[in-house]
């Protein structure tokens, strides 16, 4: 049986479709690594570790967290279920803040290997204290378990999706350290913060550093069509690729052609750009991009 429950502090699992509990195959398993997004998620993790942190630090989760990522993927479900019903599958919201843990991250992976993707490491360089690491590598071990049996589960046809978004500029961070929270206070500075260089509106991450294509054939042309007529451009690995440090990459790797990883800009979904503040997404900017990403999704079964 496919697990059908939320494990608090973990993750939110949503099954969908005719039978849910059942061991048929997936349709469509939508994993939102990026997911715990809210302050009191934060704190309820900070409340657990016993080393010291940053001063400030929720500035950077608020900065740095993918807000919106969630709400745009159950828009898109809702509107894949009002054309499809018969749709099975899984919704999966990660509640651990990437503040603390990564779990779309290998956590094996060296420091030099997280800098060449261009990607902060699985547990960031500010946690210390052996309990807390040892409280992490247990998230971690837990949430694979709870998620890989799911993606063992998406049938042949099947399509994955991991949504992430990001912060409008990439700013000037080379290391996520003790000093983060006034590094970004560095480069969110008035007549500083846009100077950066503005990222894509939508960027579709679908090859490998070794130039493989590993997306659903014909599925990011669609989808870049659909959302220009939305007027949002979309681009293909310009911010990252499927760097082998991600889960992104392995499952990518291991579901070829299944699977579709994406990053949408930040200030495209939510009501205001307040980097460090707690941020809402705004349904009225949400329901464009997902009827795009819902439309390509269902041309893809027709």
């Amino acid at each position: 049986m496919l697990p059908t429950h939320s494990i608090p502090g973990l993750v939110e699992l949503h099954p969908f479709g005719p039978d849910p509990t059942s061991d048929a195959p997936l349709d469509l398993l939508i994993e939102v690594p990026h997911g715990a997004a809210g302050p009191e998620e934060f704190f309820a993790l900070a409340r657990r570790l016993r080393g010291a942190l940053p001063e400030h630090l929720e500035r950077f989760f608020f900065v740095n967290t993918d807000i919106g990522a969630y709400a745009l993927s159950e828009a898109i479900l809702t509107r894949v279920l009002a054309a499809r019903p018969q749709t099975r599958g899984v919704l999966a919201r990660a509640l651990v803040p990437r503040t603390f843990l990564d779990v779309n991250r290998l956590l094996n992976a060296s420091a030099e290997s997280y800098a060449s993707g261009g990607v902060t490491a699985g547990v960031p360089s500010f946690i210390t204290d052996p309990h807390d690491l040892d409280l992490l590598l247990g998230l971690y071990a837990d949430y694979r378990a709870a998620i890989d049996p799911l993606w063992a589960r998406l049938a042949p046809d099947g399509l994955g999706l991991t949504p992430h978004t990001y912060a409008p500029r990439t700013v000037g961070i080379t290391q996520v350290d003790e000093h983060i929270v006034k590094s970004l206070a560095a480069c969110y500075a008035p007549g500083v913060e846009e100077t950066w260089p503005l990222r894509p509106q939508v960027d579709l991450i679908t090859t490998t550093p070794d130039g493989e294509d590993l997306a659903p054939p014909g599925l990011a042309d669609d989808l870049t069509q659909r959302l220009l007529a939305q007027g949002v451009r979309a681009e293909r690995d310009s911010s990252y690729n499927l760097h082998p440090v991600t889960l992104g990459h392995y499952r990518s790797v291991e579901w070829p052609g299944q699977v579709l990883c994406f990053e949408v800009r930040r200030d495209l979904l939510v009501r205001a750009w307040t980097p460090f503040e707690p941020m809402e997404a705004d349904p009225e900017k949400v329901a464009p991009l997902a009827e795009a990403f819902a439309a390509a999704i269902l041309a893809r079964w027709a």
